[in-house]
């Protein structure tokens, strides 16, 4: 079966824009991916100014090689590129004050029933 993983992303309140914004600048990178099966980026309503992202693999191989390659090109860079490189450009810094991953195994899953006709 499938393994999810969750990454919830502390965001305080006045980077909550820039991090959609972020993620839909993205949009399309990870689906390409081998193994890739679902992804949601999900907005808190209340009660925490934790955003989760929700992705599902076929394996936790295919994860691996995500975050080796297309995930990590992406992020590449970090702290040099924020304060300037050469050419004096500047990355912007990260939206999100702290992150958590976790891996969960599907043991179970369904989807609405068909409707009778």
């Amino acid at each position: 079966m499938s393994i999810v993983k969750i990454n919830a992303l502390t965001v305080p309140a006045d980077q909550r824009e820039v991090l959609e914004k972020r993620f839909a600048s993205r949009a399309g990178v990870v689906e390409s991916s081998d193994g890739f099966e679902w992804f949601e980026l999900l907005r808190p309503l209340e009660g925490t100014d934790r955003y989760l992202v929700y992705t599902r693999w076929r394996d936790e191989a295919a994860f691996q090689a995500w975050m080796e390659g297309p995930m990590k090109s992406a992020h590449q860079g970090g702290k040099a590129a924020r304060e300037g490189g050469p050419d004096g450009g500047r990355r912007p810094g990260p939206a999100a004050a702290d992150s958590t991953v976790w891996t969960f195994e599907v043991i179970q899953q369904t989807g609405p029933r068909p409707k009778e006709g």
